[in-house]
């Protein structure tokens, strides 16, 4: 019995000395209304994906309040009930309020006790109010209320009119923040807006963040994962030195058109002369791109409706990374080829490219006859030329 007390004694002593030692910690509380017999989840968003963290079950009052080891650098966190999210950033030691109700949770909350986290729901709300816009572009687009090309050229402008705020306001305003970090990874149609590998302009945002996140915070892994994305994508868009490939003019006077010699997911060499007899939609793009999915959408409902009639697809793509190309083109019925020289393709400069996604019909004869921007209607010049 004495062995028995002496140890349980050194086990309080234990537990107080621990509950001493306790590091600085941050604090996230409010109230949920319409929530009650609900559980409300705190979880830390770190590079990996999310991370339990702690919960609590709401009574009717629905008051919750959090308390976590504050981290060393700026880090994310959400609070989330069922499938609705909360976004927000801690710095350091700060006691942030979150008040909301349950049926709008994830965009009519209030937040108060941290700059950033007020500006990570602005750009929630910026983020979904551009996703439903996107989404009724594909709608009007599949249900023929726009054309192809209107479609393509309003989605790139919309893209680019998005991107060109965020930078401004958010990126360049203040590199160093946690809005600016957050900013880099926002999505739509599930793919990142911002591309740290194939878009010199983009990659210019990340080296941004990365060095002022260097400056201020060199030990943390978000340094150091942003750092080896900037890296990689200012490689990957370094002007190549090797001279550009010389085509022979009896090439060009014979076919009509340049040929393109490149492999597809299995290795074999496709090129494009060996079309001739089919009319072939030859398409320059990069899959890893918010731009890809929609892009793709159209081009397989054209080719599902006259691939027998001879139409053929040759798709290009640009993509630095080659795995993720071989993801989406194992998925694709067309001729998906990858030119390894990325965004500096010789081919692409041949053709003049001068932005993704870009397309052109050529003829059963293997003549160029039109690049899309020339296209008014898409669908009616490839039935005319079938």
């Amino acid at each position: 019995m004495k062995i028995m007390k002496k140890i349980s004694w050194i086990l309080i002593l234990v537990a107080l000395v621990a509950g001493c030692n306790n590091g600085p910690e941050f604090n996230v509380k409010g109230e949920v209304s319409g929530a009650e017999g609900k559980t409300i989840y705190l979880e830390a968003s770190g590079l990996e994906g999310g991370v339990a963290l702690d919960s609590a079950k709401l009574k009717e009052s629905g008051v919750f309040s959090f308390k976590s080891p504050a981290p060393q650098s700026p880090e994310f966190y959400r609070l989330r009930m069922d499938d609705k999210v909360i976004n927000f950033s801690v710095d350091s030691t700060e006691t942030i309020e979150i008040n909301a109700a349950y049926n709008n949770f994830t965009t009519g909350y209030e937040v108060s006790g941290s700059e950033s986290s007020r500006q990570i729901k602005e750009l929630v709300l910026k983020q979904i109010s551009l996703q439903k816009r996107v989404s009724a572009l594909i709608k009007a687009a599949d249900s023929r209320q726009i054309r192809n090309q209107q479609f393509e050229d309003s989605l790139s402008t919309l893209l680019a009119n998005y991107k060109d705020s965020v930078k401004r306001e958010y990126i360049f305003a203040a590199p160093y923040s946690a809005p600016a970090y957050f900013a880099l990874f926002q999505t739509v149609n599930n793919y990142y807006l911002f591309d740290p590998l194939n878009n010199k302009e983009d990659v210019k945002c990340f080296a941004a963040v990365a060095t002022s996140y260097n400056n201020f915070y060199p030990d943390a892994l978000r340094t150091k994962n942003l750092y080896n994305l900037a890296l990689k994508g200012m490689r990957n868009t370094r002007t190549p030195r090797e001279n550009l490939m010389e085509i022979p003019e009896d090439i060009i006077q014979e076919t009509s058109i340049i040929d393109i010699s490149l492999k597809d997911i299995k290795g074999n060499t496709r090129t494009l002369t060996s079309l001739k007899g089919k009319v072939v939609l030859l398409d320059f793009t990069i899959y890893q791109s918010a731009v890809s999915a929609p892009h793709n959408y159209t081009l397989h409902d054209l080719y599902d409706k006259y691939k027998d009639k001879g139409l053929e697809i040759y798709q290009v793509s640009l993509d630095a990374d080659e795995h993720y190309w071989k993801t989406v083109a194992d998925n694709l019925p067309w001729i998906c080829v990858r030119d390894a020289n990325g965004i500096y393709s010789q081919y692409a400069a041949l053709y003049t490219v001068q932005e993704l996604p870009t397309y052109f019909l050529i003829n059963r004869n293997n003549e160029l006859s039109v690049r899309g921007e020339d296209i008014q209607d898409l669908e009616n010049r490839i039935k005319s030329m079938l």
